[in-house]
């Protein structure tokens, strides 16, 4: 049963609090975008948000969860987007506005665990989090993929 320090007990809050943000915006983002491969992307990247929320919370009450490897959702990503949008369409900016508020949003995750990796006194607690960011860092690339195959990147 691990123990925590109060700074690494408000250190998890935080971190929970950055995925329950990120959940949320997956899941209306997923509603209101206008293109069938953004909907699903959002939709996918909110299911692997929750299991980082999951895994948060198993920290929390003192185990350290298993990760990667098993039913993580990261397979059912997708591994490349096709061109929806050409010219500049009211549609198109809605989903680059979207796109572009969750890319920030990763970058602030990816850059609250880098922090929070370096705060931490067990190493597979570390380990957790590492795996978490790497995560992270990887749907910024996704969102970002989506983005400049639409012209939405400059």
């Amino acid at each position: 049963m691990l123990t925590w320090t109060e700074k690494e007990r408000t250190l998890i809050q935080d971190l929970k609090g950055q995925e329950q943000l990120c959940v949320d915006k997956y899941t209306r983002h997923a509603s209101s975008a206008k293109d069938p491969q953004l909907k699903n992307l959002f939709s996918q990247l909110a299911k692997n948000e929750q299991q980082h929320l999951d895994s948060l919370r198993t920290l929390e009450q003192g185990s350290v969860p298993q990760t990667g490897g098993g039913s993580g959702s990261s397979s059912k990503m997708p591994q490349s987007f096709d061109a929806v949008y050409g010219g500049a369409s009211q549609e198109k900016q809605d989903d680059c506005y979207l796109c572009t508020d969750v890319l920030s949003g990763e970058k602030h995750a990816s850059h609250l665990y880098d922090t929070c990796v370096f705060e931490f006194q067990n190493k597979q607690v570390r380990d957790v989090l590492n795996h978490i960011q790497k995560e992270e860092q990887e749907h910024g690339k996704l969102i970002y993929d989506y983005m400049k195959a639409n012209g939405m990147y400059q």
